[in-house]
């Protein structure tokens, strides 16, 4: 076991984002840990990467079109955290496209957890921000099957996103 996967697996978030701050030489070893298929320490690692990245920083640029790829063979938290690190980078045309038919599958899996899909969902409303012409092919995507699954509060969350979405795009 490794001195990083140790603190992964031994501390809580605010030990494991204070040893990535003191020890940044370490942030290319936690994002290759995060992309990998090594659990438990994958998932701590996305996580960790989550929580220690800026806005579309410039250590993980390298490493975008990998994590968009591997995203969909990912567990389901697993995925979240690798989505939620991709939802904080700017992403060319092509990675848009990627990214977007990976949340419309990742959302269509009514059997995922709600995290998973509110946060598929989040991207797909980023994007269609750019792309005005999605805005259609998210509206269907609210149709009460995709709903009922969800709790209350994610749903309003869905309802929001939704209606901003249009919004801004009704001016």
């Amino acid at each position: 076991m490794t001195k990083l996967e140790y603190i992964l697996t031994n501390t809580y978030k605010v030990g494991m984002v204070s040893y990535l701050n003191e020890h940044p030489e370490d942030f290319e070893e936690v994002i290759e840990l995060a992309i990998a298929d090594r659990q438990p320490y994958s998932w701590r690692a996305a996580s960790l990467v989550k929580n220690c990245m800026e806005q579309n920083d410039e250590r993980l640029r390298g490493y975008l079109d990998r994590i968009i790829d591997l995203i969909p063979t990912k567990r389901e938290g697993h995925a979240r955290e690798l989505l939620v690190i991709v939802q904080q980078m700017d992403l060319n045309e092509d990675q848009e496209g990627k990214v977007f038919d990976l949340c419309v599958n990742l959302w269509e899996k009514t059997g995922n957890q709600p995290s998973v899909r509110h946060n598929a969902f989040r991207q797909m409303c980023a994007i269609a921000k750019k792309h005005p012409d999605l805005i259609h092919e998210i509206e269907l995507l609210t149709d009460s099957m995709y709903m009922e699954s969800l709790s209350p509060g994610v749903k309003r969350a869905i309802q929001k996103m939704m209606n901003g979405l249009k919004k801004e795009w009704e001016k």
